[in-house]
């Protein structure tokens, strides 16, 4: 009889890696204004005001010239990479090789890289000049464009009017404009425990029996996102926004590019899975762009 038999019991190792949970595609570069490939350091988005008719009081007076404010927004291109590697030492002793996983990790890095870049150009400063030799300003987000918390969530009220400001400034639906608004789960737990915001309407039964956010309702499209910032009360809060396509525009200098392959110049010679990109965005008009602040409580 064998002594102590479960001491020789041996061991399955796992053959394979599996992804730690992730964003892994790019949500918002199809939200705003795709410019495409950028040739340069920086890529321009030219601005134009409006202008009113004028009465006609007498005849064969002169014309009166109009002025129309112009300004140009400037978006300069970020490089971003990233490196990963196994060192030739290390794989005969793993019972599994990661760098076939290193490729999906680092392109699921640079989606994420992209929606982070949107959604600071919707909200930070954007750089704009006035004249060909005028210093540049910083425009930030006025306080018109953003809704503080008021120590609420994300309530009926704010979400009503988030849409009344789109239509208020001409940014909606009916001015050709596709409006987007992010969430995270706090938001979902919110609309969804919230009875006047899930009433009878069709798409609202929909949104319970399936536990997510209908794509189009309210006239929004709703797009998850998780890294929202802190609002203006800190930790405690969250910062949705809300946009019109044309708010951001978004270039890119190299799209992701990846390169897997040993690095003779170290001992060991290393396995190495490398990506790296160049983009930039800048915010068109702070008037197609709101901020919503909520607790997440």
């Amino acid at each position: 009889m064998l002594k102590n038999p479960t001491a020789a019991f041996k061991q399955q190792f796992d053959d394979t890696f599996r992804e730690a949970l992730q964003q892994k595609v790019s949500r918002l570069q199809g939200t705003v204004m795709d410019r495409g490939s950028i040739a340069g350091s920086s890529f321009t988005v030219n601005n134009i005001g409006a202008t009113e008719m004028e009465a006609v009081t007498n005849r064969y007076e002169d014309k009166h010239v109009g002025n129309v404010d112009n300004a140009t927004r400037i978006a300069y291109m970020a490089d971003y990479d990233r490196l990963l590697a196994v060192d030739a030492f290390d794989l005969p002793k793993l019972s599994a090789d990661p760098t076939y996983k290193y490729v999906d990790l680092l392109v699921a890095a640079a989606n994420r890289r992209k929606d982070k870049t949107i959604y600071r150009a919707l909200l930070d400063t954007a750089l704009e000049k006035t004249s060909e030799n005028g210093a540049m300003s910083s425009i930030a987000l006025p306080s018109g464009q953003i809704i503080l918390a008021g120590g609420t969530g994300f309530t009926k009220t704010k979400a009503i009017f988030a849409r009344s400001v789109f239509r208020k400034n001409e940014a909606d639906n009916e001015n050709g404009e596709q409006l987007f608004i992010t969430y995270d789960d706090a938001m979902v737990r919110q609309i969804m425990a919230d009875t006047t915001l899930t009433s009878a309407d069709f798409m609202a039964v929909k949104m319970l029996q399936s536990g997510e956010i209908a794509q189009n309702w309210l006239g929004f499209t709703w797009i998850p996102y998780q890294a929202l910032d802190n609002g203006a009360g800190g930790a405690g809060e969250k910062r949705t926004v809300a946009w019109a396509k044309s708010a951001v525009h978004y270039g890119t200098g190299i799209e992701t590019k990846t390169r897997v392959g040993e690095n003779t110049q170290k001992r060991g010679h290393p396995v190495e899975a490398y990506a790296w990109m160049s983009m930039g965005a800048v915010r068109q008009d702070e008037l197609k762009v709101l901020a919503i602040d909520y607790t997440t409580a």
